[in-house]
């Protein structure tokens, strides 16, 4: 038996930050997200009994064991837990884009173990309760600092409108955009990597901890406003010069979240690309390092990447609209 699965990472647009559990409980939030054309590959097959093991985990390492508790990698254990496979399996990760880097990466993996588990074991999940299962394995069972649109958004695909709270509620709605609008939003949509990986983990760390302590309050409010705010804007299809007004004051407010995700070198890089002409933008996930978005005029897109000499590789962007999906299944 073999299954493949295929998951995209996420882009955070509006919200970001108001979905940790420690804040929305009490504080019901809005957030958009988007999934992109960029994928996690999970494999999971059979191994055959002829080997001194008998799972086998290969990422950027390759682990060969006979227990579970002896797999090293979180998610691949605890995934395999939950599911109820002890033994016998392959399980093998494959990335269009590198991990660590603001985009979602860790969830899109647990989604995407899930699902392929659920079809290893001939069983149907909805897109619904994969998101759910995934939000549990990564929150519970992990003990993660994580909030739940990573979850959500590699689960669904699309651009989303995300609600959450109060308690352990949330639904995503599709956000229905015109076709000519939705392929202007992504024709302006640029993502640059800024050469620096970081563990996302440390940096939400201190920002529940903030949100526990009341130290950003103002700012989460603040961002929960302005995701009121792009949802009209969005709704009325505004000009992307009013979305890159909101994005340029979304990431004033993050910034401030928790010392750390922003960084000199980071503050340089945004700085300067409003100078070469972005209309806004962030710095994706938990901040520190990783992907940059701009948003830019396509016609002044290739003098962008000529000036911001900063960014060291230039992703193309277009959004995915499917979710985690079934690519291969065979016997």
């Amino acid at each position: 038996m073999m299954v493949i699965s295929k998951t995209p990472y996420r882009l955070s647009l509006f919200g970001g930050g108001t979905d940790y559990p420690a804040w929305f409980h009490t504080n019901p939030s809005k957030i958009i997200s988007a999934a992109m054309q960029q994928y996690c590959y999970i494999t999971v097959r059979d191994v055959p009994p002829f080997f001194d093991y008998n799972t086998i985990i290969t990422y950027s390492e390759i682990e060969k064991v006979n227990s579970l508790n002896d797999i090293r990698h979180p998610s691949a254990r605890e995934c395999l837990r939950y599911m109820g496979v002890q033994r016998g399996v392959s399980v093998v990760y494959e990335g269009d884009l590198p991990a660590r880097t603001g985009i979602g990466s860790s969830s899109s993996f647990t989604v995407g173990l899930l699902n392929a588990l659920h079809a290893y074991k001939n069983t149907n999940i909805t897109k619904f309760d994969l998101a759910s299962e995934a939000i549990y394995v990564e929150q519970q069972i992990l003990k993660e600092n994580v909030g739940v649109q990573d979850q959500i958004m590699a689960s669904y695909g699309g651009i989303r409108l995300i609600d959450v709270g109060p308690n352990d509620r949330w639904r995503a709605a599709k956000m229905y955009l015109s076709n000519n609008y939705m392929k202007e939003f992504e024709s302006h949509i640029m993502l640059g990597f800024s050469g620096v990986s970081r563990y996302a983990e440390e940096q939400s760390r201190v920002q529940v901890n903030n949100i526990k302590e009341g130290k950003s309050e103002m700012e989460l409010r603040a961002m929960v406003a302005l995701a009121d705010d792009a949802i009209d804007s969005i709704g009325r299809e505004d000009d992307m010069y009013v979305l890159g007004n909101l994005l340029n004051l979304g990431w004033s407010i993050k910034r401030k979240l928790a010392d750390g995700i922003s960084k000199d070198w980071i503050d340089d890089i945004y700085q300067q690309s409003l100078e070469c002409g972005s209309l806004g933008g962030k710095l994706m996930g938990a901040g520190g390092g990783g992907f940059f978005m701009f948003l830019v005029p396509p016609k002044q897109q290739e003098e962008f990447k000529k000036k911001m000499s900063s960014i060291k590789v230039w992703v193309p962007f277009k959004f995915d609209t499917h979710g985690s999906q079934i690519i291969h299944e065979s016997n």
